[in-house]
């Protein structure tokens, strides 16, 4: 009796749902943060609902597969203007120009009253690195570094880039559904410590398309308040309507009270006479503006701008840059193997 009046209850709040944004999508998925009908969270393991917000890469479905399998149960997806895969079976197919928000709602209810059947794994259950019976004495390790004891990789040792130290360094991929990551942007980096040694492409942000600068400023500026722990400017900032002009100007006096511009360390990321603050700052006076231009011509490349940085002083770099200014400095640089693709919430299972 009692569960049934908690579920109930949680019935009545806003739907814990996670976003993987596909082609063509950024503007509507922006929108998605100021429905009273959902909650956007940053964690795959915080959603009850995976959306999939218009058709996915072909490349980043293997990753797709991997983010859903991480949902807590029960669990569902919503597949938002997107054709399901095979394996979703019941799936919630919402229609491109229709609001998912009441849907969802309906669905969330439906899966705590155990009414809708939480959804099974869409992959099987095998470690990603095979090691039972592997190696000289069957753990996975091979000598005295290599293998994959237990299905995880030891790091190796490098010269590390400021003193040349050999330390231990790890590679990994990160994105392409990271959410503190442009959409779409997946990258593999060699970091020691959290100190980042090489970073190589491996999938580019998605293209905004022309009619998305709007929603991909007030995304990009969320992101970033979101990295400097101001949360709730963050969800204001990715609910307020772009078109407000009163509610931008408000949001904006608001962003420079919060002083957030002095939290980014001045010449952080230096690219064509201007640093991470200075992009952030005019990105934040930019906000409300459809017609306001990004960097012309900002040259260079992305993965030249992160190695010696920490990995927090990467994030506020990549998200200083607007996403149509990202795309052009991040093409894709390499094929990655299917066995290492994957999503920031994979990793993070992993110590990550």
């Amino acid at each position: 009796m009692a569960m049934t009046a908690l579920a109930r209850m949680a019935a009545r709040a806003p739907v814990p749902v996670f976003v993987a944004t596909g082609q063509g999508w950024l503007a509507s998925c922006r929108n998605l943060a100021a429905s009273v009908d959902v909650a956007v969270v940053t964690n795959i393991r915080e959603a009850a609902i995976l959306i999939v917000a218009g058709e996915p890469r072909d490349e980043d479905r293997d990753a797709l597969r991997r983010l859903h399998d991480q949902m807590p149960h029960p669990r569902a997806t919503a597949w938002w203007g997107a054709r399901p895969f095979a394996e979703a079976g019941s799936a919630i197919e919402v229609s491109a120009t229709d609001d998912p928000g009441p849907l969802l709602r309906s669905a969330f209810a439906a899966l705590l009253a155990r009414v809708r059947e939480s959804e099974p794994d869409w992959l099987p259950d095998d470690p990603p690195n095979p090691w039972q019976g592997e190696g000289d004495h069957g753990q996975g390790g091979k000598g005295m570094m290599g293998g994959t004891p237990y299905g995880r990789p030891m790091a190796m040792t490098a010269d590390d880039l400021r003193d040349g130290l050999a330390l231990d360094s790890f590679t990994f991929t990160i994105g392409p559904f990271y959410p503190s990551l442009p959409p779409g942007l997946a990258l593999e980096l060699t970091l020691q410590g959290d100190v980042i040694q090489s970073a190589r492409v491996v999938r580019p942000p998605l293209d905004p398309g022309e009619d998305a600068a709007g929603a991909c400023r007030s995304m990009t500026v969320g992101r970033m308040l979101r990295l400097l722990e101001l949360d709730a400017l963050a969800r204001r900032c990715e609910a307020v309507p772009v078109e407000d002009r009163d509610a931008v100007n408000g949001l904006k006096r608001w962003i420079g009270a919060s002083c957030a511009m002095r939290a980014i360390p001045k010449g952080l990321g230096r690219l064509a006479g201007d640093d991470a603050r200075a992009r952030f700052t005019r990105m934040v006076a930019a906000l409300g503006d459809a017609e306001a231009s990004s960097i012309a011509g900002p040259g260079g490349r992305l993965v030249d701008l992160l190695p010696g940085l920490e990995w927090n002083e990467a994030l506020l770099v990549i998200n200083s840059f607007s996403h149509r200014d990202l795309v052009a400095l991040a093409p894709r640089e390499m094929e990655q193997e299917e066995d290492s693709e994957g999503s920031a919430e994979q990793r993070e299972g992993h110590g990550i």
